[in-house]
């Protein structure tokens, strides 16, 4: 099948273009958030190939991914070609009443990331399906060497709320946080921009990884930091209560609960590591990589139908 979609999540795109297909990815000359083309920090197969965001019709797909709502302006050249519209994020607006832009569209379905994003999304009669996510297993790579927690979020300041940065001082922890645009942050050490390869070896080597963030669907690098054998301390809002299980770390929305469990297995390494085998084996069981990419396949046989 020949699948058009924008290189707009770097990591989803990278477990997404693992399957069986061949994926045109829109390119521009300056290679803009229209046209981002093929990535240059993660690892994509020769399936994928770049085609000009002004000669989309040349592609010949047979199903369209759209992410952002202008998308189907972009595609108009394309005329009538099955769609899905694959939404990422969580509701935002007056939760829980937030309506969804494609509501109400039965020409296309809408695929959500998580179930609590299904349930929370007012999509009207949009027909709609839950793809949860898959990742690139990157290997049980933890060490824990190093006695500091791991955090990967972007943009922390100006996201703030809701990435929760301001629990960060609240957690009182030795805190190394990765991720784009994180140096403005005061009182911790901050990685930016590391390569997916070289930032999963760092975050291999702490102890814990630690996950604050309020708002979002289910943070791929949660998932990720499962699936190197991490131990996880993480807020017990929107998908984590799916996500994590008792044995893999500590779920909690009491800060002072969170914060005594990061000092236990900073302190611990043995307990830390226990964890970790368990955060391993539960994520490789629910959001493996060929689990993804075979509810992915069963979409778009439907929709092409």
């Amino acid at each position: 099948m020949r699948i058009l979609l924008w290189h707009v999540h770097g990591s989803y795109t990278t477990a997404l273009v693992q399957g069986r297909h061949e994926y045109f990815v829109p390119v521009t000359p300056d290679r803009g958030p229209d046209g981002l083309g093929r990535a240059r920090t993660w690892d994509w197969p020769a399936s994928v190939r770049e085609v000009p965001l002004d000669r989309i019709a040349e592609a010949e797909p047979d199903v369209v991914i759209l992410q952002r709502p202008h998308e189907e302006e972009l595609v108009r050249p394309l005329g009538r070609v099955p769609t899905v519209y694959l939404e990422h994020d969580a509701p935002w607006g007056d939760v829980p009443l937030s309506r969804h832009p494609l509501a109400d569209r039965p020409d296309l379905r809408l695929v959500h990331v998580t179930h609590f994003n299904d349930l929370f999304w007012d999509c009207g009669t949009t027909p709609t399906t839950v793809v949860e996510h898959g990742v690139v297993d990157p290997g049980p790579l933890w060490t824990g060497e190093v006695p500091r927690a791991a955090v990967v979020v972007n943009e922390p300041v100006r996201r703030g709320r809701y990435v929760g940065t301001d629990l960060l001082p609240r957690l009182d922890a030795p805190l190394d946080v990765f991720g784009m645009k994180v140096s403005g942050l005061t009182g911790c050490r901050t990685y930016e921009d590391l390569p997916q390869d070289r930032m999963h070896a760092e975050l291999a080597r702490r102890r814990v990884y630690v996950h604050p963030i309020r708002w979002t669907s289910l943070g791929l690098s949660l998932l990720e930091a499962m699936h190197l054998g991490m131990p996880v301390v993480a807020l017990a809002t929107t998908e984590v209560v799916e996500a994590v299980p008792s044995e893999a770390g500590t779920i909690s929305t009491d800060v002072d609960v969170l914060r005594a469990a990061i000092r236990r297995y900073l302190a611990d390494p043995g307990e830390a590591a226990e964890a970790g085998r368990a955060a391993r084996e539960s994520v490789l069981g629910r959001y493996g990589l060929q689990r993804f990419l075979d509810d992915w396949d069963r979409v778009l046989k439907e929709v092409t139908a």
